[in-house]
């Protein structure tokens, strides 16, 4: 099931004639599923790796979420999540490969999601 999705997604972006897909790179906090990215969102206090590790142990699994830096491209806002001091925007991932010493190294093709800041100003 996660092959097709992947082969959807990817032919998805590949097919659009008109857009260009940026792809990205940096150190960016992640998570398998939209329901743990949100959850980090709603907890996030300005420190990642409190914040990581709580989402890990409510998900029962120390991997769900993390920080990598990857080579990625951005899919549409899914939704918007607030904490007490912070308003992210939830946001899918096509991560296409892994920044190393030696530059970026392709990999599989993984659709993960991650957390974009909103900067809200009082008007």
């Amino acid at each position: 099931m996660k092959s097709a999705l992947r082969i959807a997604l990817l032919s998805l972006i590949v097919g659009l004639p008109a857009q260009a897909h940026e792809v990205e790179t940096g150190a960016i906090m992640i998570c398998d599923t939209q329901k743990q990215v949100e959850r980090l969102g709603q907890l996030f206090d300005g420190k990642p790796k409190p914040t990581i590790r709580q989402v890990n142990i409510e998900a029962n699994d120390p991997g769900a979420c993390g920080v990598a830096d990857l080579a990625y491209v951005r899919g549409k806002v899914l939704g918007t999540v607030r904490s007490k001091s912070h308003t992210f925007h939830v946001v899918p991932v096509l991560v296409v490969g892994v920044n190393t010493e030696e530059g970026v190294r392709p990999v599989e093709a993984a659709v993960l999601f991650t957390l974009v800041e909103v900067r809200e100003h009082a008007i």
